[in-house]
């Protein structure tokens, strides 16, 4: 397994995990850490990268252009070696192109490109999918961190996620199969604040296919805040396992598939298509205030 490649700034340090270009630690100048403790017991996910799917697939078949693919949830970015295309002290870029197996997956060629760079007390995360073929490539993309729970100096029951605007719509959540289930439930935003609680996520993540904010902050009450941004993502995913020590906030263009779709991936809600030699970027920034 490939070493964790590091980036510095005066305020934090990152480490990213080439295997995935998967966020694996992000600290403080004192050494506070704002991300997941991998707990086996719980997950040892950190923040792997869903491409090019985001969530399950009905019977996890891909089905496309005619032909029928096997796929398991979140696709094959987060269980693919990145190559290391550029390491400076506080920016390091990896990038992933189609091969072999992918093809046997997702039968498009495909560059997919994650960038990492720090400045004073921000982690901006920039990930761009380009289209070499000659066809429109269809996609979706999701981050998927999991931040500390309790972040530094907080107290898990006394955590607070504060969306940028009012979020009354109903939200969606996942059916024992893993897609998403067709009745939607009372969101349990008030206002705009979302106090998290592990009888929350008994039956796995929220999901908001559409929302209002594109930024939110993630706070402990006496301890530290993030500031997260994630302006090119229409959807969000909040989860964690009941007991565990994170809280994944994941910003996404794209979900699962609807319960009992089998229809053509291009058609599936919530999938992009990219032109032929185009690109679509996905941001996103995460300030600490320790």
């Amino acid at each position: 397994m490939a070493d964790w490649i590091g980036i510095a700034s005066d305020g934090l340090v990152a480490q990213i995990n080439p295997f995935g270009a998967e966020l694996s630690s992000l600290r403080d100048a004192p050494g506070r850490e704002y991300m997941t403790d991998a707990d086996p017991a719980y997950w040892t996910g950190r923040a792997p990268l869903l491409f090019p799917i985001v969530g399950q697939l009905n019977g996890n078949t891909l089905r496309v252009d005619g032909g029928e693919f096997a796929m398991q949830k979140h696709g094959f970015a987060r269980k693919s070696a990145f190559s290391v295309v550029r390491h400076d002290v506080n920016r390091a870029t990896f990038r992933l192109t189609d091969n072999e197996a992918t093809r046997a997956q997702y039968p498009f060629a495909f560059e997919l490109e994650a960038d990492f760079a720090l400045d004073a007390m921000t982690l901006a995360m920039t990930v761009t999918i380009r289209n070499p073929g000659d066809a429109p490539l269809p996609a979706s993309f999701g981050y998927h961190p999991a931040f500390a729970w309790p972040l530094p100096g907080g107290e898990r029951d006394r955590h607070v996620i504060e969306f940028e605007h009012d979020e009354p719509e109903r939200i969606a959540v996942l059916a024992t199969d893993g897609t998403i289930a067709p009745q939607l439930r009372p969101t349990p935003v008030e206002g705009r604040r979302l106090v998290p609680d592990d009888a929350m996520f008994a039956d796995d993540a929220l999901i908001w296919k559409s929302l209002n904010s594109h930024r939110l902050v993630y706070a402990a009450a006496d301890g530290a805040a993030l500031d997260i941004a994630f302006p090119d993502s229409p959807s969000l995913g909040i989860w964690t396992k009941p007991g565990a020590h994170y809280l994944c906030i994941e910003p996404w263009a794209g979900h699962a598939d609807p319960q009992g779709f089998a229809g053509d991936f291009r058609n599936k809600p919530g999938v992009i298509e990219i032109a032929p030699g185009g690109t679509v970027d996905f941001r996103m920034t995460v300030t600490v205030r320790p």
